[in-house]
C-alpha cells in the first residue's frame, strides 16, 4: 500500500483523497535542516505517537506509542547519534517537543526520511494534524477526521511517495 502526495494540497491512498498542507517553501530532493521544505522521495512510516491524555488510542495496524511530557525529536546537528530520533528530553539538545499545548501533535506519524540520520539533511518530518491548512515547516498535515481515516487504511508496510 502506498500513500501519494499528489500535489501541495492532496494526499491519495486507494480511492481516498485527503486535503493536506506541506512545507511553506514546497518540496525538494535536497532537504536541509530548517529550510521549510517537504522532502521528495519514497519513504516508510514510523510508529504512531499520540497524546493519550487528549485522545484515545486510534483504530490502526500501526504500533501506537503514548507521547509523554518529555518526548522530543532531536534536530540538533551537534549530536549525530541523537539527530532525527524521537527520544526522552535531556534538555541539552535542540529539539521539537511532541507534548504541545496546541492540537498539532495529538497524533504524530513519523515519515522515515533521512533514516541514516545525516546531520543537517533535515529531521522531524511527520504527518500530523492541522485545523487551518497553514503551511508547515516541512511536514504533511491533515485534519483530524481524515488523519483517523488514513490510520485505518495503512499498515506497517505502507510507504509514502512525495513527488
Amino acid at each position: 500500500m502506498i500513500i501519494i502526495l499528489k500535489n501541495k494540497q492532496t494526499l491519495n491512498i486507494d480511492e481516498f483523497s485527503f486535503k493536506c498542507c506541506i512545507g511553506k517553501r514546497g518540496k525538494t530532493y535536497n532537504k536541509k535542516e530548517g529550510d521549510f521544505k517537504t522532502p521528495k522521495g519514497i519513504f516508510s512510516l514510523g510508529n504512531l505517537y499520540y497524546r493519550h491524555d487528549r485522545e484515545k488510542k486510534p483504530n490502526t495496524k500501526i504500533k501506537c506509542i503514548k507521547i509523554r511530557r518529555d518526548t522530543i525529536c532531536c534536530h540538533d546537528i551537534r549530536y549525530k547519534k541523537k539527530y532525527n530520533r524521537i527520544l526522552r528530553n535531556d534538555y541539552k539538545i535542540k529539539h521539537e517537543t511532541l507534548f504541545r499545548k496546541d492540537h498539532k501533535y495529538n497524533f504524530v506519524l513519523p515519515i522515515n526520511y533521512n533514516s541514516k540520520n545525516i546531520t543537517g539533511k533535515g529531521s522531524c518530518i511527520f504527518i500530523h494534524l492541522t485545523k487551518n491548512y497553514n503551511p508547515t515547516e516541512g511536514c504533511i498535515a491533515l485534519e483530524k477526521e481524515n488523519f483517523l481515516i488514513l490510520l485505518k487504511l495503512i499498515n506497517p508496510h505502507t510507504k509514502i511517495l512525495i513527488k
